[in-house]
């Protein structure tokens, strides 16, 4: 549609007239609170599985609830205005989070150390670029192309405010509501729901983990004619509900790509390889002697990041006319950011010349700032491609949503044009990985944040926000999140660590020796090891493979190598040495990441194993079938999709029983999507997310220091708990979580006669 000057007036709920309390204190520090939540949560699931979920709605049912509770202490009532600002804060938790899960965990899989500073400027950055690119466009997307562009999650995130207004906010509008009203009472029902789903998950997972209960994950391996083949599920509330709110189609396709990798690739190798009496390459066993986890680490997996590179391109190539369209309508009226009647409350954006002078200096203190390794080329290519996909993300959002934006085939795309500059000027060397990663991250991350920033500013547009005290509000949120996602992802990083002795690695490692006295840098161990071993140690980059694999070891003062140090995100080492289980990150799209750089800047990649899965995909491509969502499957655990795949079918049951009921007959097929994305169900999975994923990753953090706790459990667990450590600990694991799907198909139901969710 072209650009129109003259867009119908759009009324919103509270009149721009109108003078309610707004930005209040109370409703920035809410909003940054639950920011920095739903931004934790977030990064642990982008970590395990590649995937976040929109945090809007939950964060303003929380919202509402927690100034509700706060009003019957005494308190005053809030406004649907201060409700807005919470959530617009809260949102960018979770669009920081999926940026830097996707992209910085390449760092350590390139071979550098996670530094702190450099992951909290990459967020800081890369989170307020976005929000002050997207500013000048707010007029042309929001509100001229308001019929154009729906924002699904959005316009149902203002629904759910406008429920819950207060009497103050209805008198604003004019609108006459009686006390006791059916729209009251959906009101606190759903704020239940919500709460107890982070209730419930957060219990589950305490008791599941840390009381050891039972089993948190169930395996089995099969024999011939599958042999070294196996299926299991990671038994979480989290994975669950992410399952419910992606929908039976994403789910079972993810599902779908484990069960190619783990019933057909990985057996397949096993036929095919065990007489070999070598090793296979890129393998250092013999596939005689390898298990299901060994065979996928040493070859799945570069067949699933070369289905996911595929995939994502062919995504990205799919989505060129409409991310070209997207972009010509945003700069069509770019020139119109600072018209507008800016007497209006509702009309008033932060002034150009403040987002000018913002973005000019956060692309200097990107091109000075030491942790990013940058020159003046990367940071203008960041300046290009940031505004380029800041632009395109904003559009797409508002037509297909923040579940369906490409986030990560515009970091792909970022990447490999930066890769490819780089190769032509000659800039080849591992010093140039963090430069080119930085740029992709810095992109993927405004890009992601700019597609948040204009589902806050739709919510704003149709409620009566004052769009540029949302603005402030959501350069809060994000500047407070990305302090705290940075030292949580190194945290949950240490917490998965493996050091690792050299001669359990690779026999051939004790012949390796390094000048100790030239190394600069020192490191103790950390976690739980680090009782067993207070000595320090110089640290040593491994960059080839002779002897041993390539990484990061921890050398003796007589250039011997003591352990090598297997990280918590994309390790390969899932057991200390004292046989203590650990949970790794598998990080799917950072690995993909961080393969478009070694293949194009060193070309250190089997590419043999890497084009199988790109044929993987493009013959899913060839069949109709979009292969994304199935190749992220083929490379993650099986353990990880199945789960998503029992939401998803949960999901199907709950939605093919309500289309049945006469309140939704009148539907069609889109907007019966829509209510269940507005649904009871949608909202208890939320809460199951948001508690089992918080739930975790204060496990996670708290391990090092709750070591003899956890031991205590364990052995308790191993020797009484028939859930735990019986021959039927498998199957008896399965009935917590039977319960919680049960629960949470039963309140997915609607009852016949009710009003369809709007």
């Amino acid at each position: 549609m072209p650009y129109d000057p003259h867009p119908p007036a759009v009324k919103p709920y509270i009149p721009a007239s109108a003078q309610l309390p707004e930005m209040t204190l109370r409703a920035l520090v809410m909003g940054t609170i639950l920011g920095m939540v739903f931004g934790a949560s977030s990064l642990y699931l982008v970590l395990k599985v590649g995937l976040t979920v929109s945090a809007s709605i939950p964060v303003a049912v929380i919202a509402i609830t927690l100034f509700g509770l706060a009003k019957k202490a005494g308190g005053r009532e809030s406004t649907i205005l201060e409700n807005s600002i919470t959530q617009t804060a809260g949102s960018a938790g979770e669009s920081l989070a999926f940026g830097l899960g996707v992209t910085m965990p390449a760092i350590m899989i390139l071979g550098f150390d996670l530094e702190i500073s450099r992951v909290m400027l990459v967020g800081i950055l890369g989170g307020l670029l976005g929000i002050l690119m997207m500013i000048p466009m707010r007029r042309t997307m929001i509100v001229d192309q308001h019929r154009e562009l729906k924002y699904p999650e959005g316009t149902a995130c203002a629904e759910v405010l406008k429920a819950a207004a207060t009497e103050t906010s209805r008198e604003a509008a004019g609108e006459v509501r009686a006390e006791g009203s059916d729209e009251a009472a959906e009101a606190r029902r759903r704020a239940f729901i919500i709460f107890g789903g982070f209730g419930l998950g957060l219990l589950y997972k305490v008791l599941e983990i840390s009381l050891k209960l039972w089993k948190d994950t169930v395996n089995f391996v099969f024999g011939a004619p599958l042999k070294a083949g196996s299926a299991g599920a990671e038994i979480s509330p989290e994975l669950l509900g992410v399952g419910y709110i992606i929908g039976p189609r994403i789910a079972m396709t993810m599902a779908a790509g484990g069960v190619l990798s783990y019933l057909l690739l990985i057996p397949m190798i096993k036929f095919f390889g065990e007489l070999l009496t070598v090793p296979l390459a890129p393998g250092t066993m013999l596939i005689k002697d390898m298990g299901p986890d060994d065979i996928r680490s040493a070859y799945v997996l570069y067949i699933g990041a070369g289905a996911v590179a595929a995939g994502g391109l062919v995504s990205l190539a799919r989505s060129l006319p409409t991310i070209w369209n997207g972009l010509k309508g945003g700069l069509a009226g770019f020139k119109k950011g600072s018209a507008g009647d800016s007497n209006l409350r509702t009309d008033q954006d932060i002034p150009l010349k403040w987002v000018v002078i913002g973005c000019l200096g956060i692309i200097a203190v990107i091109t000075f700032a030491a942790p990013l390794h940058m020159n003046l080329l990367g940071a203008l290519l960041i300046l290009v491609f940031g505004f380029l996909f800041a632009t395109v993300s904003s559009r797409l959002t508002g037509e297909v949503g923040s579940s369906s934006n490409p986030i990560s085939g515009m970091a792909v795309a970022t990447l490999l044009f930066t890769c490819l500059i780089f190769l032509l000027m000659g800039w080849t060397g591992g010093r140039y990985y963090v430069t080119a990663l930085s740029v992709g991250a810095i992109v993927c991350i405004a890009a992601s944040n700019a597609g948040t920033t204009s589902q806050d500013l739709k919510t704003g547009y149709l409620v009566g926000s004052t769009p540029k005290l949302q603005q402030y509000a959501i350069l809060a949120g994000a500047l407070a999140s990305a302090l705290v996602l940075g030292p949580i992802l190194l945290k949950l990083n240490d917490a998965g660590t493996v050091y690792m002795p050299a001669a359990k690695v690779s026999p051939q490692l004790a012949a390796v020796h390094v000048d100790a006295a030239r190394l600069t840098d020192t490191a103790q161990l950390q976690g739980p090891q680090a009782a067993s071993d207070k000595a320090s140690y110089k640290v040593w980059q491994k960059t080839d493979t002779v002897n041993g694999p390539a990484g990061k070891y921890l050398v003796r003062a007589d250039g011997s190598l003591a352990y090598l140090v297997d990280p918590g995100i994309n390790g390969q080492y899932h057991t200390r040495p004292d046989g203590s289980e650990v949970k790794k990150y598998d990080a799917p799209k950072a690995v993909l990441m961080s393969y478009i750089i070694k293949g194009i800047l060193d070309q250190q990649l089997p590419w043999t194993l890497v084009l199988f899965g790109v044929m993987i995909a493009l013959v899913l491509e060839m069949a109709g079938i979009q292969s994304l969502a199935f190749s992220v499957g083929v490379y993650l655990p099986l353990v990880s999709t199945l789960p998503i795949a029992i939401g998803g079918l949960i999901r199907w049951m709950v939605d093919r029983r309500n289309s049945k009921l006469p309140q939704y007959a009148s539907l069609d097929e889109e907007e019966m999507q829509a209510a269940g994305d507005r649904s009871s169900g949608t909202l208890l999975a939320s809460g199951y997310i948001a508690g089992g994923a918080l739930a975790g990753i204060i496990i996670a953090i708290t391990a090092g220091v709750l070591t003899d706790f956890d031991n205590a459990m364990n052995k308790w667990a191993v020797a009484f708990n028939p859930f735990f450590n019986d021959a039927r600990g498998d199957l008896l694991s399965v009935i917590p979580y039977a319960a919680i799907c049960v629960l949470l198909y039963w309140v997915g139901r609607e009852k016949a006669g009710k009003p369809a969710v709007k």
